[in-house]
């Protein structure tokens, strides 16, 4: 049974989030281990592997990055693990200018200023990378949308380095 399956949900890029986490709490209470106290071993096992199946596919469903890459999975394209690089040299001369901007903001003479400008710039590209990827998943056009998964996955590694540089800054 795959994650939508498993949470009664529509295959779908868009999740209700609310529907979500109720159904997660329902199985979560469905097999929590006290209920099997009394149970054979081999059931309190199975209770415990359910749960733990039931926390992996929220976690998946809930970030948007890991429900696209579980769609592809879906599809038979497997990103986890791969070696396949972004060729599109555009995206990638865009990212080399991101990571001299960020570098840029911890020197800048506002950097906290600087640094909410870098983020803002980060939200709006990130957002335009999901609609892009929302559309590809909706009209199943799989490597466009495994190329903008891989395209998440660099901006989403540049927001954790501005939030490492904040900390940096607050400290």
């Amino acid at each position: 049974m795959n994650y939508f399956e498993l949470f009664d949900l529509p295959v779908a890029f868009q999740v209700d989030a609310a529907l979500l986490s109720g159904r997660y709490r329902e199985l979560q209470r469905a097999v929590h281990p006290d209920n099997f106290a009394d149970a054979s071993e081999r059931d309190r096992l199975m209770a415990v592997q359910k749960a733990a199946e039931i926390n992996d596919a929220v976690q998946t469903l809930k970030d948007p990055v890991s429900r696209a890459q579980y769609m592809l999975k879906l599809a038979g394209i497997e990103l986890q693990g791969e070696t396949q690089t972004i060729r599109d040299t555009g995206f990638l001369m865009e990212q080399m200018m991101l990571r001299e901007t960020l570098e840029e903001v911890e020197e800048a003479a506002d950097a906290g200023a600087a640094a909410m400008d870098f983020a803002e710039d980060l939200s709006r590209r990130t957002r335009a990378l999901m609609q892009q990827l929302e559309s590809q998943l909706g009209e199943q056009q799989w490597p466009e949308a495994a190329d903008s998964v891989r395209k998440l996955k660099f901006m989403k590694k540049l927001e954790e380095e501005l939030a490492q540089l904040e900390d940096r800054l607050l400290a």
